[in-house]
Order: structure tokens, then C-alpha cells, then sequence
């Protein structure tokens, strides 16, 4: 009797061992794609630790034809920061907050009086979703800005290794 006792103890020993081992860290892999008047004209990707953050940040220098002579003017860092941290996930939803800055051209370009060419004005915006839910697998989309020009992130996400 006592050696079926002893089993118990040593089985109850090893499951409640096994019981208190932290959980291996879920890893997301995550991608977002940038729509700009319905066209994607940038994207970001990563895998990423559940309670983690991954920031990126994509440059694209314009120069435009400015004045009456039509010359090529100063150029424009159009910078794009994205932070992505899952929250939560698992087998069919992931959670994600997401930070982004945006330096931005308006659609139309600005004339002098005279009808000399101006460029395009810069503009900074900032947005955040502080939990967007994402089916696992499947593309959801987040409108950043509406209009002049319409701009829009599609999200994919699921845990690594399950698309």
C-alpha cells in the first residue's frame, strides 16, 4: 500500500511541476500593408512576441518641379513609423495595438498667384488603435484618413507558423 501511495505522491509531484512551468512565449506573425487611394504602397512584417513591440520606420524622399520654370525643388522626407505590439492571441484571433505616424502630401498641388507650380504640402498624422481584433488568418482593415488621400492599413495576423 504505501508503494501505491509513494506513486501517487511522485505522479502529483511531477504534474504539478509540470503545472508551474510558465507557457513557451507565443510568438504573432503579423503583416500590415499601406492603401493609399485603394493602392498598397507600402508594407511591414514581423513575428512578434505576445506583451512585446516592434517598431519600423520606412523612408521615401520626393522631390517635385516647383516655380514657373518647372525646376526640380527641395525634396520631402515622407517618413512612416508603425509600432505593432500583440496583445493577445490564439488559434483564431490575435489582438493588436498599433501606433503610426504618417508624413503625408496632400493630392493636390498648390499655385502661386502668377500660376508658378508650389508643392505638395506635408502633413503629420498620428493615429492609433490601442486593440484591434484580427480573425486568425484573414485581412481586417483600419481607415487611418478618409479623404485627400485616403489612407488605410490591412492587417493579417495569426500565432507563427499557423497562417
Amino acid at each position: 500500500m504505501w508503494k501505491t501511495s509513494l506513486a501517487a505522491v511522485l505522479l502529483g509531484t511531477s504534474l504539478l511541476a509540470q503545472a508551474q512551468q510558465p507557457a513557451a512565449p507565443q510568438v504573432v506573425q503579423w503583416q500590415l500593408q499601406v492603401m493609399r487611394d485603394g493602392q498598397q504602397i507600402d508594407s511591414f512584417e514581423g513575428d512578434t512576441t505576445v506583451g512585446q513591440a516592434r517598431t519600423d520606420t520606412h523612408h521615401q524622399v520626393v522631390q517635385h518641379n516647383v516655380g514657373c520654370k518647372d525646376a526640380p525643388g527641395g525634396s520631402i522626407d515622407l517618413s512612416r513609423t508603425l509600432t505593432v505590439s500583440p496583445l493577445q492571441a490564439d488559434a483564431n484571433q490575435v489582438t493588436l495595438a498599433i501606433d503610426a505616424q504618417e508624413t503625408l502630401e496632400d493630392d493636390t498641388a498648390q499655385q502661386t498667384d502668377t500660376g508658378c507650380k508650389l508643392p505638395p504640402q506635408p502633413r503629420q498624422v498620428t493615429a492609433n488603435h490601442p486593440g484591434l481584433k484580427v480573425p486568425a488568418g484573414q485581412w481586417v482593415s483600419w481607415q487611418i484618413v478618409d479623404k485627400n488621400p485616403s489612407l488605410a492599413y490591412r492587417v493579417r495576423a495569426s500565432l507563427d507558423g499557423k497562417p
